[in-house]
């Protein structure tokens, strides 16, 4: 009997000097868009620990400016982040930084607009002086814009803004005729007398996409990272597309995190397409159409210098899809669009 109680001391002590966690650590970034808030929700509610702790890991969100959350990814300060599917291709792959898409979460669907005064409509644009914030998707927009209506770039000026000042000074420089930027920044400015909205993202469905990206020597090494960010995510989704007092109170966090009204909020999930469906996501990111909306934003990248100084073309990085098949330069992919982890989801295997 005295032995078994000095046995059952020992244990007592070695789980007491055991940590908490012994598992791997990862960090993971994330900042305020409409489409990202699920992150907040996820980590708020301990919906995430609980799927970290599932698979044994641990998990940090770090909430972050957008562009120094990308750059903190591919400084390798963090293992995950979201970004759009530009920024993927734009910043850490054509840094070398090989990434995997193990998520795709939404593509914006009006979101992000191109706003005039004065009655401005697309065939005015030319000659105009245009506000947007340089090489973001603000100005694949109005690029995307141009072309569709049969101009180009070099037919405008672009004024380079910050994302900070955009809207204020818009509107109050009734001198400036068109802007393009996102939201909220464009909810805010259409609340302006005489401001019409002429081109969103709703006209080019599915070229903006937000997405959940891991860097791919991380998932090579362990997947449980991949396998707790679709849990949580999901189940953060199946909440989400419920109508309830869960629903509201979840919401309502995502609004207030996100400095904006309930009322607001939702009407900014109304232009996003948001996948709340697992499988759904899955067959958007195994379909031809992404690569074809792809293979429009790698060549804007190209075309502005975006895939590196020395590329001689869009193929200088390669981008590979489901089927296996590979877009650009099958010895350099640096960015995979991987749907092991949503299908999983929508299985119900993790």
């Amino acid at each position: 009997m005295r032995r078994m109680k000095q046995l059952i001391v020992l244990c007592a002590l070695a789980l007491a000097l055991t940590p908490a966690f012994a598992g791997d650590k990862y960090k993971v970034a994330w900042s305020i868009y409409v489409g990202w808030m699920p992150w907040d929700y996820a980590g708020h509610s301990k919906i995430l620990d609980k799927w970290a702790d599932k698979y044994g890991i641990e998990i940090e969100l770090i909430r972050m400016d957008y562009i120094p959350s990308v750059e903190a990814y591919v400084a390798k300060q963090v293992d995950a982040c979201v970004m759009t599917n530009m920024e993927c291709l734009d910043m850490p792959a054509a840094s070398g930084i090989d990434s995997t898409v193990i998520i795709t979460g939404d593509y914006s669907n009006g979101n992000d607009a191109i706003l005039t005064r004065n009655g401005i409509g697309i065939k005015d644009l030319k000659g105009k002086q245009i506000s947007l914030v340089e090489l973001s998707v603000s100005h694949y927009l109005l690029a995307r814009c141009l072309e569709l209506n049969g101009m180009s770039e070099r037919d405008v000026s672009i004024i380079n803004t910050s994302d900070s000042d955009i809207g204020p000074i818009f509107i109050a420089d009734k001198s400036q005729e068109v802007v393009v930027t996102w939201n909220p920044i464009v909810m805010e400015i259409e609340q302006t007398p005489g401001v019409d909205k002429i081109f969103t993202s709703a006209d080019i469905p599915g070229e903006v996409v937000d997405m959940m990206v891991v860097r791919t020597d991380v998932l090579n090494k362990s997947d449980k990272l991949g396998k707790a960010l679709a849990g949580a995510w999901y189940e953060v989704m199946a909440l989400m597309s419920k109508r309830g007092p869960d629903a509201e109170a979840a919401l309502t966090f995502m609004a207030k995190s996100a400095e904006c009204s309930l009322i607001e909020y939702k009407n900014q999930l109304k232009t996003t397409a948001m996948f709340y469906d697992a499988q759904a996501a899955a067959d958007y990111t195994a379909s031809e159409e992404l690569k074809q909306k792809m293979d429009f934003v790698r060549q804007f990248c190209f075309k502005h210098g975006l895939l590196g100084e020395n590329a001689r073309s869009a193929d200088v990085v390669g981008i590979s899809y489901p089927d296996g098949s590979v877009q650009g330069n099958a010895d350099k992919v640096a960015m995979r669009f991987d749907t092991s982890f949503m299908k999983m989801a929508a299985e119900g295997k993790l």
